[in-house]
């Protein structure tokens, strides 16, 4: 697709997106109106769904390799050690595929879009990226704010049509529709924009990418993510990653705005002389 049309789509989309979280937050479920839970048990909205609204994390290193991975100095930002998120260990890229996804690792200092480039992170790497992220929720809709490059994604519950979006470009974030499965919210996205990457080791998907979250809820404080990605451009079978995410319970905390593209930009030109 023409670049140029995906960066005005991008920018248009931030506007209506960012619009829309905020009418999200404003409808959202107040504590009052709340089902009453136990001191363990996920709070539920008037509604009787799970209410997981609140801050979240993932505190894994995920974001730099969703595989097993030893720690390196090879990037400027460092890799720390960690266990992989992927199921059963193994990426099933196709061989031109997995030729592509060495290329990005030898140039992952320079070329991943979120730690190198500071460009949005996708889906679903925004859910394990190293920052916080809240969830807002009401009947109809869920808003997650991401603190990494303000980040901002709606999960529609109303079951809208896609048909809209027929020909449209895609987006860095996608288009994300929500379910119900018992307590599992179940999430379809779509419009995936093929730049973003999984994680900092270069692994990679194309435009093809279909992508279904699940959040289930294991008790007030941690729910269970799993993503299914399927691509059968790059891949030769569907395939899964799972980790528990775990509320921020600090009353202080709050999920800051961080632009790290400003900061580039302005460490970048601070010398610079105006004309």
């Amino acid at each position: 697709m023409r670049p140029f049309g995906r960066l005005t789509l991008v920018t248009g989309v931030g506007i209506v997106v960012s619009t829309v979280f905020a009418l999200a937050g404003g409808q959202a479920t107040p504590p009052a109106a709340r089902t009453a839970a136990g001191a363990n048990q996920m709070p539920r909205t008037a509604d009787g769904k799970p209410d997981f609204s609140g801050i979240w994390q993932a505190l894994n290193t995920a974001a730099w390799d969703i595989q097993d991975h030893a720690s390196s100095l090879a990037s400027l930002l460092g890799v720390p050690p960690g266990r992989g998120v992927v199921e059963g260990t193994e990426i099933p890229y196709t061989p031109e595929a997995l030729k592509q996804k060495k290329e990005n690792f030898a140039k992952r200092a320079t070329d991943d879009p979120a730690f190198a480039k500071c460009l949005l992170p996708g889906v679903p790497r925004a859910t394990y990226m190293p920052y916080p992220f809240e969830i807002i929720q009401n009947p109809t809709m869920i808003g997650i704010r991401y603190q990494f490059a303000r980040a901002v994604r709606t999960i529609d519950l109303a079951g809208k049509s896609r048909a809209w979006l027929e020909g449209w470009p895609d987006f860095w974030m996608g288009d994300s529709r929500g379910t119900w499965e018992g307590d599992t919210l179940v999430v379809d996205v779509r419009k995936l924009d093929e730049r973003t990457w999984f994680d900092h080791a270069g692994n990679f998907h194309s435009e093809a990418l279909h992508v279904v979250e699940r959040y289930s809820p294991i008790d007030r404080d941690h729910i269970q993510y799993e993503a299914t990605i399927e691509d059968p451009t790059v891949f030769t079978r569907p395939w899964k990653m799972r980790m528990p995410l775990y509320r921020i319970i600090d009353r202080n905390f709050e999920v800051l705005e961080w632009d790290c593209r400003f900061d580039q930009d302005s460490e970048k030109y601070k010398d610079a002389i105006p004309k």
